[in-house]
């Protein structure tokens, strides 16, 4: 691997293009993950946002479901944001009871929980770890966790409003998940968190 990892950007839905943007400038190797066999080839993985139920589809259509889960409980470095947090979870909440999801972080994630696209919102956020002051966070049809397990880490919750105190960004080992989008805010510092990881993880 040597200084510059290999990370694979699922790409079935979601905002794609913008994290390997940010996981290029972040210092990081990128490509889009379709197959399985593209798996052999990374040294860590991000699942973006988009629509949960429709991505846990697609990764059944494409043959990935259980590749992606076996290689996650191998210790595969992994981070999700927003419906990639969804997926990473252990159990979600309001979800179709058909969709699955890849069981990497003990917790449990309620879908949509601060409401629908115009409940949709920005705020500043102290995360642990992040170093140079607060990271801007835009929540977009977001999730939040209501329950994380012994070994979960929180990073992040709402300071204020009426989701005040509510976890929106937690790391179990090498799996890290946002409810936010840091995508989208041309903020690298959580990218550059996450290509650290996979750096000493490798």
């Amino acid at each position: 691997m040597g200084s510059t990892p290999t990370i694979g950007v699922l790409a079935l839905q979601g905002d794609v293009r913008e994290h390997r943007a940010a996981l290029g400038a972040a210092g990081a190797h990128t490509i889009a993950l379709r197959r399985e066999s593209e798996l052999d080839r990374v040294d860590g993985v991000v699942i973006p946002g988009g629509e949960s139920t429709t991505m846990s589809r697609l990764l059944q259509v494409f043959d990935l479901l259980e590749p992606l889960r076996d290689r996650l409980r191998d210790g595969l470095p992994a981070f999700g944001s927003c419906a990639g947090m969804i997926l990473l979870a252990s159990e979600v909440l309001d979800t179709r009871p058909d969709a699955e999801h890849l069981d990497a972080l003990d917790i449990t994630v309620r879908r949509n929980a601060f409401g629908r696209q115009v409940d949709s919102f920005e705020t500043d956020l102290e995360v642990l770890g992040i170093d140079d002051g607060p990271v801007r966070a835009v929540f977009i049809r977001a999730p939040w966790v209501e329950k994380v397990g012994a070994g979960v880490e929180v990073l992040a919750a709402v300071p204020d409003g009426p989701a005040a105190g509510r976890v929106v960004a937690v790391r179990q080992g090498v799996v890290m998940a946002t409810s936010f989008h840091p995508e989208v805010t041309g903020d690298l510092r959580v990218h550059r968190m996450f290509v650290d990881a996979v750096r000493k993880a490798g």
